[in-house]
């Protein structure tokens, strides 16, 4: 009889009791002098102990600021030192962090600090097209914010003005804070880019992803030793938690390469800090690895390093492996609501399972794939939604008793809405979403299969499928491809003839689309639902 997909992870490392203060405390007694955290940009450089003072200071700014436990206090900024010091600066503080995403506009913006009941923001003057301080201006001035008092601009004297506050307080102040805190107590509330409707508030505890980013890097072998350069957004779980609380919570160096995603700087970041790991989302390992001068940087500190955030195509992780000496580079796959990662490869996976699979059920997380119609768990090798159970999964969303109801049933168990295929090892891989699937003529079709066969031609840089309406078969399959420089242009009938004999009929795009990029969320999420829309529009469906 085959066996059901469900699996659970190791439990032979306990779970962290502890808040993200205390924790930060620990590391700081065991190397103070090494270094913690580096910005490139401004070259301005952090020693534990340094960190730990500065982190102090923010938090007993707060205070002094009249934020109590639990109040909501916003940071809109790029990535820069300040970030990662009011995260930790909230968190002594016990203040819910919430996470304004960078390229929100006024209309998203006053969305989110309305939802939370935001009291303080803290925010970058500006950046590239966002200007914050004219945008908190914009809302102020028209009353679209009544419950916010108050915002500090981080990178002027507004941040001296922060410190300041908090000179005044007795010297117990801070210790007596973090007294009141509890390790189950809500410390971030991070905004889901919603495809439909507003974004909701996954709302996250100190144990839910100080947990996470100690297990996501335990499972890297992360020690003191190493140091992780840091493009992706802090903002977003991949940033915040598995980059600064993972490198938090086993002593290793966070090191920002620049304010935003840029491949040259990030890859000589690497080379100048002797970073041992990277992060990034498959897209910006595209953009390294395709960079002009790739080849130039000498990258062999390297040891390791996470992809995530969306598929990552077999061709990039090899050449991560092969061209970047990232040996024991790992997948991992998650979502907000889960703090992030629940399935992850490990350091000593075979190729096969780091290139064709997400991995398997993290430390203390329990997994299943279910009939997304029945609730049924399905069999190994049958495909039906993501469900993940544990320490991970979010307390809810902000203020939302009905869509946390609908996202984590009554067992406690998350639904993910991503089709999953368990395979007999207990490995899992991401066949689409449940409102990815494209249905032609009856047939069930999962874009992901056709994207990595694409991906195997030579002239295909990157490639996404998605559905298009079809009068005969109810949904055709439309592909949008980037080329390789210098290639020659692909239309319809080369993509046929690539995948005549290799593809199912109905399998094979009859639309393709040439594009210089893909719709996408910042965390470099693709968005589907706009290029489906886009499709239906130039091809006149």
């Amino acid at each position: 009889m085959t066996e059901l997909s469900y699996a659970a992870g190791e439990t032979t490392t306990p779970l962290l009791e502890e808040t993200i203060g205390a924790n930060l405390e620990r590391t700081v007694a065991r190397w103070p002098d090494r270094e913690a955290l580096v910005e490139v940009a401004s070259g301005r450089r952090w020693t534990w102990r340094e960190f730990d003072h500065a982190v102090d200071e923010v938090a007993r700014g707060l205070i002094g600021l009249g934020i109590g436990k639990g109040d909501r206090v916003g940071m809109w900024a790029p990535n820069c030192a300040e970030w990662t010091i009011v995260q930790f600066g909230a968190a002594k503080a016990g203040a819910v962090l919430v996470n304004v995403n960078p390229s929100y506009r006024t209309h998203e913006f006053a969305y989110a600090v309305n939802q939370s009941g935001l009291r303080l923001l803290l925010a970058a003057t500006s950046f590239k097209t966002s200007d914050y301080r004219g945008m908190v201006e914009e809302v102020t001035g028209k009353g679209e914010v009544p419950g916010l008092e108050r915002t500090l601009y981080v990178d002027t004297d507004d941040w001296q003005a922060l410190i300041d506050a908090g000179a005044g307080l007795p010297a117990d102040a801070l210790t007596e804070r973090q007294r009141e805190l509890s390790p189950d107590d809500a410390i971030n509330i991070q905004y889901t880019s919603g495809t439909t409707g507003f974004p909701k508030g996954a709302t996250l505890s100190h144990r839910n992803i100080l947990n996470n980013g100690f297990f996501v890097t335990e499972l890297i072998n992360f020690s003191e030793q190493d140091r992780l350069c840091i493009p992706v957004p802090f903002y977003h779980c991949f940033g915040m938690v598995m980059a600064n609380l993972g490198c938090v919570t086993h002593g290793a160096t966070m090191v920002i390469p620049a304010p935003g995603f840029d491949p040259a700087i990030t890859l000589r970041t690497v080379q100048d800090e002797k970073c041992t790991g990277v992060y990034g989302v498959p897209t910006m390992f595209i953009a390294m690895q395709n960079h002009a001068d790739f080849a130039t940087y000498d990258l062999s500190t390297l040891r390791t390093g996470i992809m995530a955030g969306s598929i990552c195509p077999v061709e990039v992780m090899k050449r991560c492996i092969s061209e970047m000496h990232m040996a024991e580079v790992s997948i991992a796959y998650g979502m907000t609501e889960t703090s992030p990662v629940s399935c992850q490869t490990r350091a000593d996976d075979d190729l096969d399972r780091r290139t064709a699979t997400i991995g398997r059920a993290a430390p203390h997380v329990e997994i299943k794939i279910v009939d997304p119609v029945t609730g049924e768990t399905v069999p190994r090798g049958e495909p039906g939604e993501f469900c993940t159970k544990g320490y991970s999964v979010m307390l809810g969303y902000w203020n939302d008793a009905e869509k946390t109801a609908e996202a984590i049933d009554a067992d406690g168990w998350m639904h993910t809405g991503d089709l999953a295929v368990m395979r007999e090892d207990g490995y899992a891989n991401i066949v689409g979403r449940i409102k990815d699937m494209v249905i032609r003529g009856g047939e069930n079709i999962y874009p992901r299969e056709i994207e990595e066969f694409l991906y195997t031609h030579p002239d295909v840089e990157d490639v996404q499928v998605v559905g298009v309406p079809d009068a005969k078969y109810g949904e055709e399959l439309c592909a949008w491809i980037r080329i390789r420089p210098g290639a020659t242009p692909l239309d319809a009938e080369a993509v046929k003839a690539f995948a005549t004999g290799k593809l199912a009929h109905y399998k094979i795009p009859r639309y393709v689309m040439l594009v210089d990029e893909f719709p996408m969320t910042v965390t470099g999420k693709i968005r589907k639902i706009e290029m489906r829309e886009r499709s239906t529009e130039i091809l006149g469906l």
